[in-house]
């Protein structure tokens, strides 16, 4: 399976405008039981994203008004994407080296999917299952 044949499975990304206060993300985490959303003030651009630990983080850290506070305030900035020409393995080596659980996937500057590693792991263990389908196939003679 490619990543666009994963993302034409998957429903339409979540955003919010970096003007957004923190309480409405919380809303849209709790609403669409999602645990990050991407920042953009466009809807197709990405200019950043934050996470339920950006959130859980900065409650550590800050004072009781954090939920007025913009979603600037707490998102990440530097946002690793990813084509939709990617592979598996490159999205695995990407989330396993930088620490991450989601990877926007952008195409000529445009927001068009988000893959998390809930979705790695499940087509990992597809393509395991499908391979050890065919040994068996194999060794039993079918």
């Amino acid at each position: 399976m490619t990543i666009s044949a994963l993302l034409r499975g998957k429903p339409k990304v979540v955003t919010i405008e970096p003007s957004a206060s923190i309480a409405e993300l919380v809303g849209l985490l709790a609403q669409f039981k999602i645990g990050c959303v991407v920042v953009s003030a466009s809807g197709g651009q990405v200019d950043g994203i934050v996470s339920e630990r950006d959130v859980v983080a900065a409650l550590g850290s800050t004072t009781a008004d954090l939920l007025a506070k913009p979603v600037s305030a707490i998102m990440t900035r530097d946002v690793l994407t990813e084509g939709s020409e990617a592979t598996f393995d490159d999205l695995m080596r990407l989330m396993t080296d930088n620490r991450i659980r989601h990877i926007p996937i952008v195409d000529g500057g445009s927001l068009i999917g988000i893959v998390s590693i809930g979705d790695v792991v499940k087509q990992r263990i597809d393509a395991l299952e499908a391979e050890r389908g065919a040994l068996v196939d194999y060794i039993s003679g079918r």
